[in-house]
């Protein structure tokens, strides 16, 4: 895209070690004006940025979000617009479940250059830092990524049956979402696994089983 004015980055911060940043996300951020960061955005990469600019906490936490997913679109345009390099800082990366999809096409629509700076998704976080890989020669040779927001909203007859079956913020749904795996056929000795905090010094892990 080209255009007048500033430039807005849309970067994935990675799941929670700060050290998973890409060199890209580094370099960009090193020289940002404004940097909008998510709950879920390890603090310690805001340091990264000049110590002049702007840094706005913009939530997106379960139930409490700082602002609305319209002003946060808002806030990036009017501040490109007026010549700034604009970082939206996410959590995991911008294209799985981050809504960075949303916020590119309301930056599309504005007119507003953009760039998209993957960043490590959180299963590939917690795949590394706890020793279980998604994906196994004998084991398993799909992955499927579920959102757990939604439990109704999932079609359980085709997700459930992935070789890999990832659930994104399915912490509080869970006990729904076990019901529907073992409805649509799911074995209840199913190994299963919960990871709290991925990648960061005070990670949790359970262990057991989908029963």
């Amino acid at each position: 895209m080209t255009g007048k004015g500033g430039k807005v980055y849309l970067i994935g911060a990675g799941p929670g070690d700060p050290e998973l940043l890409t060199c890209k996300g580094r370099r960009i951020l090193e020289k940002a004006d404004a940097v909008l960061y998510d709950h879920l955005a390890p603090a310690a990469l805001l340091e990264l940025a000049p110590a002049p600019a702007e840094r706005i906490y913009v939530g997106k936490k379960k139930a409490e979000h700082a602002f609305t997913q319209e002003a946060i679109c808002a806030m990036m345009v009017e501040r490109a617009r007026r010549g700034l390099t604009v970082v939206r800082l996410k959590g995991g990366d911008p294209f799985i479940f981050g809504r960075g999809g949303e916020e590119a096409e309301a930056l599309a629509e504005a007119g507003i250059p953009f760039e998209i700076v993957p960043g490590v998704t959180t299963p590939l976080g917690i795949a590394a830092y706890t020793g279980v890989p998604l994906t196994h020669r004998d084991h398993a040779s799909a992955v499927t990524f579920v959102s757990g927001h939604d439990v109704p909203a999932i079609d359980w007859d085709r997700a459930g049956h992935a070789g890999t079956l990832v659930i994104f913020m399915g912490v509080t749904s869970f006990p729904e979402i076990a019901r529907e795996l073992v409805a649509h056929g799911r074995a209840p000795d199913t190994p299963a696994m919960v990871v709290r905090w991925a990648t960061r010094p005070d990670q949790e892990t359970i262990e057991g089983t989908l029963a």
